[in-house]
C-alpha cells in the first residue's frame, strides 16, 4: 500500500548509544523541525517510527508497536539491515522522502507462540533446541493436527517471512517473499536423509513435542529464550492475527533487497 499522505507525527526508535547513532538522531530531529513534522513518544500515537540501527533495531520496534498499526521504517547503521529502507549516508534524503509520504507499507504476518498456558508474539521466529548445548534431541511435530512422526535433530526453527532471511535462511531454509500469509518450518541438522523445510497456510498450525527421553527442550522466541519443554510437553505455533507493518521507499523492494544483500 503507497501512503499518499504526509507525516505528521513521527517517533524515533535508536538502539545505540554510538556517537554515529546520536548523530543521526539529531539529523532527523533537524528535519522533523524543518517540515513541521511533531516528534512524538513511541507509545503517543506516531504516524510513522524511525528506528536507526539494524534489523535488530527494526525487530524490536516491531515488537513495540505490535496492534498499534504504525508502520515502521528503518535506517541502517548495522551489518545486514534486510529489513532497513535506508542507508546511513542517505539518511536526510531518504527520510524527507518518507515523510511526504513517500513509503509503501507491507503487512508481514507473526506467529502465536504457546507454552501450556503461557503465549508469546514472534516477529521473525521461534526456535525449539536442546537445552544442553551440542546435544542431540528427538522432536515429534505434528502440522494441521497430522501426526508426521519423530525427528531426531539439533532443533526446529518456525519463522515468517520477515524471519525466513534470519536463521532459517542460514540453514538451507526457504526464503519467503513478503506478502505470503505462511510460515516456514526447517529442522536443524536433521539426522534423515527424507526431511525437508515445509511451508503452511494459515490454518495450519505446528506443535512440536519432546520426546527425548532425559533432557529438555528450549524455547527462544525473537532471540529470547522463553520456556523449557520437558519430555513430553510441547509448543504449538500458528500464524497470527496481529501484523508487523513495515515502511519501505517505493524502490526498496524484498526483491530488490535480497539481490542487493544475498545474491551479490
Amino acid at each position: 500500500m503507497l501512503s499518499s499522505k504526509p507525516v505528521k507525527r513521527v517517533a524515533v526508535v535508536a538502539h545505540s548509544h554510538e556517537a554515529t547513532v546520536a548523530e543521526a538522531v539529531s539529523k532527523v530531529e533537524r528535519i522533523v523541525e524543518s517540515m513541521g513534522i511533531e516528534l512524538t513518544s513511541e507509545s503517543d500515537g506516531p504516524d510513522l517510527a524511525v528506528t536507526l540501527g539494524g534489523d535488530g533495531s527494526m525487530l524490536r520496534a516491531f515488537h513495540r508497536f505490535l496492534g498499534a498499526r504504525v508502520p515502521v521504517i528503518g535506517v541502517n547503521f548495522g551489518r545486514v539491515g534486510f529489513l532497513t529502507s535506508i542507508e546511513a549516508d542517505e539518511l536526510e534524503q531518504g527520510l524527507e522522502r518518507a515523510f511526504r509520504g513517500e513509503f509503501v507499507v507491507v503487512e508481514l504476518p507473526t506467529l502465536d507462540v504457546k507454552i501450556g498456558g503461557d503465549s508469546w508474539p514472534a516477529v521473525n521466529d521461534v526456535f525449539a533446541t536442546s537445552s544442553r548445548l551440542g546435544r542431540m534431541v528427538e522432536l515429534g511435530y505434528a502440522v494441521g493436527g497430522e501426526d508426521l512422526g519423530v525427528l531426531p535433530c539439533d532443533g526446529v526453527i518456525c519463522s515468517t517471512p520477515s524471519g525466513s532471511t534470519a536463521y532459517n535462511l542460514s540453514n538451507g531454509g526457504p526464503v519467503l517473499v513478503w506478502g505470503l500469509d505462511a510460515m516456514a518450518i526447517t529442522f536443524v541438522a536433521p539426522h534423515s536423509l527424507h526431511v525437508r523445510p515445509l511451508v503452511v497456510p494459515h490454518e495450519r498450525p505446528l506443535a512440536v513435542t519432546n520426546r527425548t527421553q532425559d533432557g529438555s527442550v528450549t524455547v527462544i522466541v525473537d532471540g529470547m529464550e522463553v520456556g523449557k519443554l520437558e519430555p513430553g510437553e510441547q509448543v504449538d505455533v500458528r500464524l497470527g492475527e496481529q501484523r508487523s507493518l513495515l515502511a519501505t521507499l517505493p524502490e526498496r523492494t524484498f526483491l530488490s533487497r535480497y539481490r542487493e544483500t544475498f545474491a551479490s
